[in-house]
Order: C-alpha cells, then sequence, then structure tokens
C-alpha cells in the first residue's frame, strides 16, 4: 500500500489561504508500495486505485473467481460436484456463480449449453 510519511500540510491564512511551498507535495517522502493488483502505483493495471473504492475492488476480485472457476469448468468438464469438490465451495456456491457469470454476460447460453463467452 502506498503511504505518506509526512504530516498533512497546513493551510497558511497569511498565504491567502494556499499552502505555502514547503507544503508542497514533492517535499514529502512517499513509498509506493503497491498492493496484490501491481508492484506499483504506477504500473497498476485497474481503472481505480483499490484502496479508494474497496467494494468495486471486492467485486473485481468476485468476477476475476468466477471466471476462473467457470474456465476449468469448461476446459476439463468438470461436474457442479466436482467444481464445488475442487474449489472448497458448496453446490450452492457452483450455481451462484453460473448466475452471475450468465447475468454479466459471460455465459453463452443460446445453445441450451453454457459456453464461456470471453476466454
Amino acid at each position: 500500500m502506498a503511504t505518506l510519511l509526512a504530516s498533512r500540510p497546513e493551510i497558511s491564512q497569511d498565504q491567502g489561504g494556499y499552502p505555502v511551498a514547503e507544503d508542497a507535495s514533492e517535499f514529502y517522502h512517499y513509498e509506493d508500495t503497491g498492493c496484490e493488483a501491481a508492484d506499483s502505483c504506477l504500473d497498476c493495471p485497474l481503472p481505480k486505485c483499490r484502496y479508494d473504492d474497496p467494494v468495486w475492488y471486492q467485486g473485481i476480485r468476485r468476477l476475476a473467481k468466477d471466471f476462473r472457476i467457470v474456465h476449468a469448468m469448461q476446459r476439463e468438464s468438470l461436474s457442479i460436484e466436482e467444481t464445488a469438490e475442487r474449489f472448497n465451495i458448496t453446490h450452492r456456491t457452483v450455481f451462484r456463480i453460473l448466475q452471475r457469470c450468465r447475468e454479466a454476460a459471460m455465459l453463452d447460453t443460446s445453445d441450451g449449453g453454457q459456453t464461456l463467452v470471453a476466454a
């Protein structure tokens, strides 16, 4: 996680309500340690910072996990039972994942089967 190792700048009233030069961001020591998505904030592929919107990031992680599970189901022709056992989830969770993927238009059910659209 990126950390800021200095106190927040104070607004100087005698400077017209603007921070003085010593308070500018280039005078702070900023350690860019990244996160699990990227080693550095500057190299991050995400459109938003995971720390700015944690709920959004949880949704992205869940969608990625769902995609991996459905992809494994199709690639290895796993049944519901095999999928549940392999990923240590319940049968009901497998059905919820399939439903979420259908709703996200990741699964094509037009031919009666369930084909992963984005592979």
